[in-house]
């Protein structure tokens, strides 16, 4: 009786961490959208609907300006619906025919609410936390004596000038460096900052973004595990920007990765896929992965909307660019079209990177 509590306490921990996540996704897709709706209503665009979710109305409400407001049955999604976006609409406030530097402001407005959420998120992190750091578990040849070292227990903050955030920092720091090159290397060292110079062990170069092991090599090490370490104010908050790029950085190199073969598509996970390392994220780490993996969903659909992908906000502000340069827009039915297949080949896309997770 009592395994079978404990199996069933178990069972409802999980669900309620598969929960979290789907909210802390649905809350950064709403957030973006409302950076839609939010300039819209600047420039008084005519806006039909804003939706949480996907799928039949479970509530709506029409305000006195005929706006709609509604919560949907499936909570992975939602959309802020202009009027003649993708129909013809002949009012003046209609999304097509407000004038170009307004829809592009509109389109980039999502992305730009989802970055500064995660920011802020980043900042709290920091303030509450500490900023993200690796901690010396373990070195590869700890009798070896190339250079200065580094030991057990020393904490990287610094290689080679980059601030080391994440392992793919550490790729960066040491990608294009040969075996004996020496590099600076700032550790904390029993609570003080020392700077050393540190002897590479092996070759940096065509470093996979998963290839951790060869990273480690090259430093002279075996394992690393992450910690968190303190800082002022102003570091935190001069952190917390650099963090956000160098995560925004993280998904161009694992694109460029993919392109070049070096990453296969298992690699990558879609909604499926999302929610469960959200939720695994959450019960290992608590609060403090909470922070992190919604900061980088955060930083992740800020990018990925502006590629230029049909479907995505990105491909809508190249169209509307193009209008604006010709004077005169594509086809709307050819745009229309183009758009219709991105979507099809995006949510094609998802589901299969969530498939290949499953082999």
């Amino acid at each position: 009786m009592e395994n079978l509590l404990l199996s069933f306490t178990s069972v409802m921990q999980n669900i309620l961490y598969i929960l979290l996540a789907v909210v802390v996704l649905l809350v950064m897709i709403t957030v973006h959208e409302f950076g839609h709706y939010t300039a819209g209503r600047i420039f008084h665009f005519k806006i039909n609907e804003f939706a949480i979710g996907f799928g039949p109305k479970l509530f709506s409400r029409t305000a006195k300006n005929g706006e709609i407001f509604s919560v949907r049955a499936l909570p992975l999604g939602g959309f802020c619906a202009f009027a003649g976006e993708d129909e013809e609409d002949a009012s003046p406030d209609s999304f097509n025919n407000k004038k170009p530097w307004q829809r592009i402001i509109v389109l980039i407005s999502g992305a730009l609410m989802n970055y500064l959420l995660a920011v802020l998120l980043i900042v709290l992190m920091f303030a509450v936390y500490g900023q993200p750091a690796y901690r010396i578990h373990e070195l590869s040849d700890p009798t070896a004596a190339v250079g200065e070292m580094l030991r057990v227990d020393d904490v990287i903050l610094n290689i080679n000038g980059r601030r080391i955030y994440m392992a793919t920092d550490i790729m960066k720091s040491i990608d294009e460096l040969s075996a004996g090159d020496v590099i600076p290397v700032t550790v904390l060292r029993e609570g003080e900052k020392m700077e050393l110079l540190v002897t590479l062990k092996s070759d940096g170069d065509f470093v996979n973004i998963e290839d951790t092991n060869t990273l480690l090599k090259a430093l002279g090490c075996k394992s690393l595990y992450a910690v968190n370490v303190r800082t002022g104010f102003w570091s935190v908050l001069g952190g917390s920007f650099e963090y956000s790029f160098r995560v925004a950085g993280t998904i161009f190199t694992v694109l460029g990765q993919l392109l070049t073969g070096k990453l296969g598509l298992s690699s990558l996970g879609g909604t499926i896929t999302t929610v469960t390392v959200t939720a695994n994220a959450i019960k290992t780490g608590g609060l403090n992965y909470l922070l992190m993996i919604s900061s980088f969903i955060g930083v992740n659909l800020a990018v990925f909307n502006l590629l230029p992908i049909p479907a995505l906000d990105g491909s809508r502000v190249i169209f509307t660019l193009i209008e604006w340069i010709r004077k005169k827009p594509v086809n709307r039915k050819v745009e229309g079209a183009i758009h219709f297949a991105g979507l099809i080949f995006l949510v094609g896309f998802a589901v299969l990177v969530d498939v290949l997770q499953l082999f």
